[in-house]
């Protein structure tokens, strides 16, 4: 046993749910192959965040397959999923974790697209409406970093950090994303891919045309700030 609060297990059982399901959004969406890609969340108020477990097929997750882990991206003994190894980019994602406090949620693609300007280390460049929306500007490109420690955690972190993109291309690699939650991050990898394979097409036809920095400024504003449903008061 993990030896949590009631409170904390209810939060803990509730992310498990949440991130396992958010993975088929990532195949509905073909942004990961194989076992390829991950989605992990943070516990809200506590140290912890669950993750996919490494090598583990899409159809085969659930939430008793998720991963518990500190924010040191070891592995909590006793926990539900603790028999099993968590992803091979959990050291990255503790890293963002604790470098981000505001970050709850982040996701791991190798998209084709994303992952083509990532190869030839070229941030996607802000001309169309949407990646003025979702990004704010341009998705940047983050250092080549290897696999397996944090270093592309703090390759992730250095570029995000005061930057208005949720996206971020890690040369030679693929797509990391984070959000308040992880709906807010999965939502960011999927309109990175397509940001990405739109401004691609646009490139084959010939040269896009820029959007000036002020509307890009107050598209961001009105996609923020304004779009979709408020709240309802009580």
């Amino acid at each position: 046993m993990s030896g949590f609060s009631p409170k904390v297990e209810a939060a803990i059982a509730a992310m498990r749910e949440v991130v396992s399901t958010l993975h088929a959004e990532l195949v509905r969406y073909q942004l990961v192959v194989w076992t390829g890609g991950n989605i992990s969340g943070r516990i809200p108020g506590e140290d912890l965040f669950v993750i996919k477990p490494s090598g583990v097929g899409y159809d085969d997750l659930t939430p008793d397959t998720m991963v518990l882990c500190d924010l040191d991206g070891t592995v909590v003994a006793g926990s539900i999923g603790s028999d099993k190894s968590p992803s091979s980019d959990t050291a990255a994602h503790a890293y963002v974790y604790r470098n981000m406090p505001n970050v709850g949620g982040v996701v791991h693609t190798h998209s084709t697209y994303a992952t083509a300007w990532a190869a030839r280390g070229v941030p996607v460049p802000c001309v169309i409406t949407g990646a003025a929306d979702e990004f704010g500007g341009e998705i940047p490109v983050g250092p080549f970093a290897v696999i397996g420690d944090d270093s592309i955690g703090r390759g992730i972190v250095e570029m995000l950090t005061g930057h208005r993109s949720r996206a971020v291309l890690m040369q030679n690699h693929g797509v990391f994303t984070i959000g308040a939650n992880p709906r807010e991050a999965v939502k960011a990898a999927v309109l990175c891919e397509d940001v990405a394979r739109t401004v691609h097409i646009a490139y084959q036809l010939g040269e896009p045309l820029p959007i000036p920095q002020d509307k890009i400024d107050a598209l961001f504003d009105r996609y923020q700030n304004v779009y979709g449903q408020k709240p309802k008061e009580n």
